[in-house]
């Protein structure tokens, strides 16, 4: 493989040599490592890309290789590197502070708590075992290193509990680590950090598989579960429901869930493909344009697409080409609606979405550090 070492990409820790290189028009991650142990985290990595759950691409396994006297090298597995991706440390060096930590969490347990439905026991989650992407002002979290994971026939509640215990070790060990190298506020609680990992986690797991019981009049109820399920980015494609003898109570439970309920739906509208996060806040600035242009009554599939060429690609276009290594389209557009409320606010009345951008690329964009590498 012809390539060569991008010293300008951020790694995180690994307890392997990796080395980011790039391959003709791929950027590539290499992790070297024992071959039986890259063969069998490929395969695993190619099983969690067909059950659609967020992890980088395997792209293959290098074997036989020996360095420039002909020593024999270990092998190598070969991931894409994941745009617009950073691990935890750089985050916090390009300016998170501390009052971030619980959506750096919430994204760690989404992607938990994903993996887990899926009856994947991963055995060694950490921060250091994602990378994280932003999305809407908060993250999503990507799996990195698959090499403990084992996909179950069915998760045991008990190693769900055992992967959840290592999680907490590792981010109490990651925040102390932080904080001894001065990234991180020291008057950070770990021990407090890791409580409301174990307690996020714990919420989000019953939401999403907990039995729920109510009377035959509260019907209404199954709806209203479904709607949580699909606020927090969830579909229910199953619900397990019981009726008991006398037909007085029913009991419910979700059978099948799947996450990216947003995504797909706003992929199935305009054919963009990001992350939930981001599909929901589109989603909602498509229903604002539906209402500010009157086409309420038209079908929604045309709206979406006339928000897309008068809206979304008109402003994204704006974003100049020596800025766009900092912020992915889809965050570049949450990015501005956010800065038109601001600018909104300040001036008492609403201002053009077109105006907001071009005063954020003007006094905003310039400070925000790169998360795609530069080309060379």
């Amino acid at each position: 493989m012809a390539g060569r070492v991008r010293r300008t990409a951020p790694r995180g820790l690994s307890r392997h040599v990796v080395r980011i290189v790039r391959a003709r028009d791929q950027t590539l991650a290499v992790k070297e490592t024992q071959e039986p142990i890259a063969f069998r985290e490929y395969r695993m990595l190619r099983d969690l890309r067909r059950l659609d759950l967020p992890t980088v691409v395997p792209r293959g396994v290098v074997t036989g290789r020996v360095d420039a006297s002909g020593e024999p090298l270990p092998a190598a597995l070969l991931t894409e590197h994941l745009q617009f991706s950073l691990p935890y440390r750089s985050l916090f060096r390009h300016g998170l502070r501390a009052e971030n930590l619980p959506e750096l969490l919430d994204a760690l347990v989404v992607l938990l708590v994903r993996l887990h439905l899926a009856d994947f026991y991963w055995g060694d989650v950490s921060l250091s075992n994602v990378l994280f992407r932003r999305s809407a002002g908060g993250f999503a979290a990507y799996l990195v290193d698959a090499e403990t994971g084992e996909l179950k026939p069915t998760l045991s509640d008990r190693l769900r509990e055992h992967d959840l215990t290592v999680a907490g070790e590792n981010v109490f060990a990651e925040l102390l680590d932080l904080q001894a190298g001065n990234e991180l506020d020291p008057d950070v609680q770990a021990l407090e950090i890791v409580d409301l990992l174990a307690e996020r986690y714990d919420a989000l797991w019953s939401e999403l598989t907990a039995e729920e019981e109510f009377e035959q009049a509260e019907m209404w109820r199954i709806e209203q579960r479904i709607e949580r399920l699909n606020d927090l980015g969830f579909d229910v494609d199953e619900l397990d429901i019981v009726t008991d003898l006398d037909g007085d109570r029913i009991r419910i439970q979700p059978k099948v869930v799947e996450a990216g309920h947003h995504t797909r739906e706003l992929q199935a509208l305009t054919g963009l493909s990001v992350e939930d996060a981001q599909a929901r806040r589109l989603l909602n600035d498509i229903a604002a344009y539906t209402a500010h242009q009157d086409l309420g009554r038209e079908d929604r599939a045309v709206v979406a697409n006339r928000w897309l060429l008068q809206v979304y690609e008109p402003l994204v276009a704006m974003l100049p080409d020596d800025q766009r290594g900092k912020l992915e389209p889809a965050e570049f557009f949450h990015e501005v609606l956010v800065h038109r409320w601001y600018l909104s606010e300040r001036a008492g009345h609403e201002v053009d979405i077109f105006e907001s951008a071009a005063d954020y690329i003007r006094n905003v964009l310039p400070q925000r550090p790169d998360e795609l590498m530069a080309p060379d």
